[in-house]
């Protein structure tokens, strides 16, 4: 967790400088989809959540403070299921602020995840997928695929996160 805070700040300040001072944005986006456990057992296919917040550093680089939140089902074991909840950042190549057309990009991320429910566990997870938006003006709907990776430590759990979303920007500086 102290890594993507660390990431984070390193963000604002590298988006505060006057080399990059006509290239930023700031937006607010929400998201929602479904989560597929990867060679799990112990747990089904749930639903997930969340809030996005893209931050445009320079035109060709984001980063994006995140939570998210998703409740997977029973699965074959006596297990209840679990919450699967996050706060991270992801970074990714290109912006996803005021930019009319068709993007695609793609992204890594990491976050602290808590898993509770059945398992009660606090871990730092990692993830990375492929991304695309239509942009109107301000506003733009986005789609995205990714591979969400959590060890711990007895297994590793490995989540394919598959969500639709809409951003709208706050205020962008070109």
């Amino acid at each position: 967790m102290r890594r993507a805070l660390s990431f984070l700040i390193l963000a604002f300040v590298v988006a505060l400088t006057p080399g990059t001072a006509g290239a930023i944005g700031i937006g607010l986006g929400v998201f929602g989809g479904t989560s597929i456990p990867v060679s799990q057992s112990d747990v089904k296919t749930g639903g997930m959540y969340g809030v996005r917040l893209p931050l445009s550093i320079i035109p060709l680089v984001s980063v994006e403070p995140y939570w998210g939140e998703s409740k997977l089902g029973a699965g074959t074991q006596a297990v209840e299921g679990f919450h699967n909840s996050s706060f991270g950042v992801n970074a990714m190549l290109g912006s996803l602020l005021y930019a009319p057309g068709i993007k695609f990009y793609p992204y890594v991320g990491i976050a602290s995840s808590k898993l509770s429910g059945a398992l009660d566990i606090t871990k730092t997870s990692y993830n990375f997928g492929l991304g695309g938006a239509v942009g109107l003006s301000k506003v733009s709907v986005n789609g995205r695929a990714e591979l969400n990776v959590l060890n711990t430590g007895d297994k590793t759990r490995k989540f394919a996160n598959l969500t639709v979303g809409l951003s709208y920007d706050l205020w962008s500086k070109l």
